[in-house]
């Protein structure tokens, strides 16, 4: 009823004329019935989740179960991508004029490209002055993003295909790092619950191929290396995982502006942990990674400043932020999906069945979308601008009854093929 009445209202704005820039609220997408490639390799993968995924999770071995998982999770966001086809489902999806690849031939290397990065931030509706401007995606994050697609192509991995294969295999990682995580903070049965959950995640829609999954991956990463710390007394283990997790949670965060707020993930871990042996090597992670940008040229505050510029200048001025700070939730919950609703229920209901570290985590996802939607800095788009923090969320999976689980798998697949075979989204 949420969802529909925030269709209902987007509709109406559109019908009054007021540019909310999105085609089909609360979602943008446009309508768009068809099947493809992918359609048939889509249902195949998810029966098989939804079959054997329950069972293969309580009784594999963890290592193996980790690779299944990642494997699963990575054919899922695919064979959605392909439903589309290879050249509009992957090949394409980062190359267009607003996308990363597209400033490819501006720069030579990573040294040069952050030598100049805050140089062109700002459009010439903000600087008069610019001769040039970066595209939308390059020039609303940090230059960490940009880097990356720099680093496939300089090591032979070219062009839109290459690049949206490793977008979609970080992204699909994040349901064996939030599995990690878990089994780090003494969860592992939810963990194990939860984890097909994590497979046939909505949200992988927007994962196959959007930079934003490739985000989730790294920050859920982030958090395992971090978690991963905590276990043991080996002086060893504490500083060479605490040094890799604050290395790559401040990497996530120079990949977006957004992901400031995932250090409510590490603090969870903190505060479930009270581990505070991993807090130096985690800041020495985290100097390493803000000395190499700032000594490069780029100044992350400079750069959240005046993307904070080309926000209020972009077409958000238009967007109503009375219709979108509710409509986003309604919004996100179609990379949720209803499964995630009915375990945060019971999430509510039955707090003494969660452990602590797994309450602290879902907490910390409920607030980060909290605070990212308070902030107005994302109106509309979030089904894919909050992947991130939504990948966490499906924890709250592991908690529905068990003779329940397979028909809310069973639900959150049905919702992405629907939105996947329906609707066409631009990124």
């Amino acid at each position: 009823m949420f969802v529909v009445l925030a269709a209902r209202e987007g509709w109406r704005l559109l019908d009054a004329g007021v540019n909310i820039f999105v085609f089909f609220p609360p979602l943008l997408a446009n309508w768009a019935p068809h099947t493809g490639p992918g359609t048939p390799l889509a249902i195949l993968v998810a029966l098989a989740v939804v079959v054997f995924g329950p069972s293969f999770a309580a009784r594999a071995g963890w290592v193996r179960l980790m690779f299944a998982a990642w494997g699963a999770a990575f054919a899922w966001t695919v064979s959605l991508a392909l439903v589309d086809g290879w050249t509009a489902g992957i090949a394409t999806r980062l190359t267009s004029d607003q996308e990363y690849l597209y400033d490819l031939p501006r720069v030579t290397g990573i040294g040069q490209m952050l030598s100049i990065f805050s140089d062109h931030i700002l459009t010439t509706g903000q600087d008069p002055s610019q001769t040039w401007f970066w595209s939308t995606h390059v020039g609303a994050h940090p230059p960490g993003a940009f880097a990356v697609f720099i680093g496939l192509d300089q090591i032979g991995l070219s062009g839109g295909g290459a690049a949206g294969v490793v977008v979609m295999l970080v992204g699909a990682s994040a349901a064996a790092a939030t599995a990690v995580t878990l089994r780090a903070l003494g969860a592992e049965d939810l963990a194990r619950r939860a984890l097909p959950f994590a497979v046939l995640f909505p949200g992988a829609v927007w994962v196959g191929v959007s930079a934003d999954g490739m985000f989730a991956g790294v920050l859920a990463w982030g958090v395992a290396l971090l978690a991963l710390a905590t276990v043991g007394t080996a002086r060893a283990r504490t500083i060479g995982y605490g040094l890799a997790g604050g290395l790559v949670l401040t990497l996530s965060i120079y990949l977006s502006y957004g992901l400031a707020i995932g250090v409510l993930f590490p603090l969870a871990v903190l505060a479930a942990t009270r581990r505070w042996s991993i807090v130096a090597p985690a800041l020495g992670g985290a100097a390493i990674v803000v000395a190499a940008f700032t000594l490069s040229g780029f100044w992350w505050l400079d750069g959240f400043d005046k993307v904070r510029l080309i926000y209020a200048g972009s077409i958000a001025q238009d967007r109503p932020y009375e219709y979108f700070v509710w409509a986003n939730i309604a919004a996100v919950l179609f990379a949720l999906g209803p499964a995630v609703v009915a375990g945060l229920r019971r999430f509510v209901t039955h707090p003494r069945a969660v452990p602590v570290g797994a309450a602290l985590l879902i907490t910390a996802a409920v607030l980060a979308i909290a605070l990212a939607d308070y902030s107005g800095m994302s109106k509309a788009e979030v089904e894919r601008i909050w992947l991130p923090f939504g990948v966490w969320l499906v924890l709250v999976c592991g908690l529905l009854p068990h003779r329940q689980v397979r028909g809310w798998l069973v639900a959150q697949a049905v919702l992405a093929l629907a939105v996947n075979h329906l609707l066409t989204m631009p990124w």
